[in-house]
């Protein structure tokens, strides 16, 4: 049974994974960076990521009941993310790789999101919804690459999320605890809504909610109102690109998949074109090492080995550059 380790440390997270060429997960592991002020500086999520990736990696052994002499690969997330946090997972796979004599697999951390929904969910080829803290993009698969239909003109809506949140002192990360309180209230406040074409745009949503928090409207209201209009957003422009490719899927993937209103939202948009709606679950749909060691299976089962030497990290490489050659 060949196993593959994957690394995980593009922002918030690090994670350790393990998962069989078949596609079990075996492993798990992560600690997230938080912060009650301030949100994610990149020199603070290194420290961070370089003070518990020793007890992640031990504990991802642990539960998965395997030592390295099953181990067969290393994957590592290498792209995008904050160049910091990139550096102490590329350090590390490279430190293990040359004391357990592994080869290296080199993974996109935007493309290891889809691969794991896809491998959990089932589905076989949607439209991809991918909404995490920097990311928001309608993705396909054509022509041999992931194209991007559309995408935030400004903020990911995680970040947006994340920015409001901290402003009216919540913490980060926020997203969990402005769905909790949005439960809390049906009252609707306008606030800009912003379809450019397939694009998005989240920032002035953003100045207004804090605008209008300032005057004094209730945490709630705010919070209901983001997630509804912001919802509503992504709504139209994944109908609208499932109807531009013909596609009768759609897969929700990122962070901000476990909210559970967007995917109510989506879920009624797709059920009444006649088409199916995934959503990655809570465990897979954030950061995480077992979405870099199943991209990381892909690309070396299609003929994918590194050296350590050969090895850098890429922080601003794109989903539509790379050319998709395991599929």
């Amino acid at each position: 049974m060949g196993l593959c380790l994957g690394i995980e440390s593009t922002a918030h997270t690090f994670g350790v994974g393990i998962v069989s060429f078949d596609g079990r997960i075996l492993a798990n592991s992560k600690d997230q960076f938080t912060t009650t002020k301030g949100g994610m500086v990149p020199n603070d999520v290194a420290r961070h990521h370089e003070e518990v990736k020793e007890r992640v990696l031990m504990d991802a052994f642990s539960r998965a009941g395997v030592s390295w002499e099953d181990i067969d690969v290393i994957a590592l997330s290498a792209s995008p993310g904050l160049p910091p946090a990139l550096h102490v997972g590329l350090r590390f796979a490279k430190e293990l790789s040359r004391a357990h004599k592994k080869p290296l697999v080199a993974v996109n951390h935007s493309i290891a999101h889809l691969a794991i929904g896809d491998l959990i969910t089932g589905a076989k080829d949607p439209v991809y919804l991918y909404v995490s803290g920097p990311n928001t993009q309608i993705i396909g698969l054509a022509g041999g690459k992931y194209r991007v239909f559309g995408e935030t003109v400004d903020l990911g809506l995680g970040n947006m999320l994340d920015k409001f949140a901290r402003e009216i002192g919540l913490g980060f990360p926020g997203g969990p605890k402005i769905e909790k309180l949005a439960m809390k209230s049906s009252n609707y406040i306008e606030l800009p809504y912003s379809v450019k074409g397939m694009d998005v745009s989240f920032a002035g949503m953003l100045t207004k909610a804090l605008r209008l928090f300032e005057q004094g409207c209730s945490k709630e209201d705010l919070c209901y109102s983001l997630q509804e209009t912001a919802f509503a957003m992504l709504a139209e422009i994944s109908e609208r690109a499932m109807a531009h490719t013909g596609k009768g899927e759609l897969l929700l993937i990122g962070g901000v998949a476990a909210n559970k209103r967007l995917c109510a939202m989506l879920d009624v948009m797709c059920s009444e074109r006649g088409a199916k709606f995934y959503a990655v679950p809570l465990e897979y749909s954030g950061d995480q090492g077992a979405m870099i060691a199943w991209q990381g299976v892909l690309q070396y089962l299609a003929g994918e080995r590194r050296s350590p030497e050969e090895l850098d990290i890429s922080p601003y490489e794109r989903i539509d550059d790379v050319e998709v050659f395991w599929k």
